[in-house]
């Protein structure tokens, strides 16, 4: 054999920013410079450490021998738990759950048994890289709609509406937002199951972070604004209780059993052929979702500080610009360069402060952005901003 083994060519488009920064990082770290990661919504990665209690219920489940598969669609007891959470944050005609490795893999799963080759499905942009990244790889036709930053960073909805063609299968809703942290109001909301209604769309509600609100508000989940319109609402153990590498996600269906019933069993059918979620890490579930919670206010307290340092200390900074986070991990700088890319590859290399580049998110035309995560603590955030401050002033003088 002497011919390259070609790879297909679904994988040729296929990106994920915050991923991808991170080689860049790796070959800056052997030089021996000093890091500053600001770059992956990883808690443990920092200072926050997973409840006690979520972690002895897996610990006690692998020595009770949880060890073999579980039911394809996830244990009794772990959706009976996930359906409670539901219905708490308001959501009506529960018809179905599942779970899944990660609520990555729920939202892939569910794309895939709707959308066909050459349809589409709306995403925002600015929006988290797993969508651009499961549309370019089932070769799906991209279709973004803008967030507006002049309000909030709230979904464009005339812009939703001049997007919807006649292959357009679902509308995604990131809420809270991944990158901006903005939180949709629910008049947006309203008028997103709108637009649902009208042009028969599924509507994806990826809400991984829903009780990471930060002002003392509450998330509105749009579920509970509409019991008719067919939702699939997302989440998991990631992010809200500091697990991410449990790998333990789920999506909750709810709507008109009529329309959606063909569309449910297709899901089954591929949850069936992954064969299942890691089985003892769904004992997390229960003891994460129905007991006190009490880490979350310390959680959400020590985010608002980091949130509130970096409006003090970054958006304060000539040249750049910063609509306040309301709640997740992340922060969404707006910068006066001609390309974000290059600026965050230079910062790397010149300073060792890891940041993704906003065109891996998405943005509008002629804009320029940078994620951050807040989830630093204090000293390596004020540190990486004084640094950032400095090198912004250098490189517009070079650039």
């Amino acid at each position: 054999m002497n011919k390259s083994i070609i790879p297909a060519r679904r994988t040729e488009n296929v990106t994920y920013a915050i991923r991808d920064i991170t080689m860049l990082a790796n070959q800056v770290k052997k030089t021996g410079k000093q890091m500053y990661y600001l770059n992956i919504g990883d808690p443990n990665v920092y200072d926050f450490v997973t409840p006690t209690e979520i972690i002895e219920s897996v610990h006690k489940a692998m020595l009770d021998n949880k060890n073999g598969y579980s039911d394809s669609i996830g244990e009794p007891f772990a959706l009976d738990a996930i359906k409670y959470d539901a219905q708490k944050k308001g959501i009506k005609n529960i018809l179905d759950a599942f779970i899944t490795t990660g609520a990555s893999e729920a939202i892939e799963l569910c794309i895939s048994a709707l959308v066909n080759q050459g349809e589409n499905f709306l995403m925002p942009t600015p929006g988290y890289p797993l969508y651009t990244a499961v549309q370019a790889k089932y070769e799906l036709e991209p279709n973004p709609y803008y967030l507006d930053e002049s309000n909030g960073w709230q979904p464009d909805i005339d812009d939703i509406k001049s997007k919807i063609n006649s292959k357009t299968r679902a509308i995604i809703l990131i809420n809270p937002n991944n990158p901006t942290g903005a939180v949709c109001k629910e008049e947006t909301l309203q008028q997103i199951i709108e637009l649902a209604i009208e042009h028969n769309l599924v509507i994806f509600a990826d809400e991984i972070y829903d009780k990471l609100l930060f002002d003392g508000k509450k998330l509105i989940s749009i579920a509970a604004l509409n019991d008719q319109v067919p939702i699939i609402t997302f989440s998991g153990l990631s992010k809200n209780f500091l697990a991410p590498g449990f790998r333990i996600g789920w999506g909750v269906i709810s709507g008109n059993y009529e329309i959606l019933k063909d569309y449910i069993e297709a899901i089954h059918k591929l949850l069936r052929a992954r064969v299942s979620a890691n089985h003892p890490l769904q004992y997390a579930i229960p003891t994460a979702l129905l007991g006190k919670q009490e880490h979350l206010k310390d959680v959400i307290a020590r985010l608002e500080h980091r949130r509130n340092l970096t409006m003090e200390h970054l958006a304060t900074q000539p040249g750049i610009s910063l609509v306040s986070p309301e709640g997740a991990f992340y922060a969404f700088p707006s910068i006066e360069v001609e390309d974000d890319n290059h600026f965050c590859s230079e910062l790397l290399k010149e300073t060792g402060v890891v940041v993704v580049p906003g065109n891996g998110f998405g943005e509008r035309p002629g804009s320029h952005h940078f994620r951050i995560v807040i989830l630093p603590p204090e000293e390596t955030l004020l540190s990486a901003f004084k640094i950032i401050g400095e090198f912004y002033s250098i490189y517009k003088q070079k650039y």
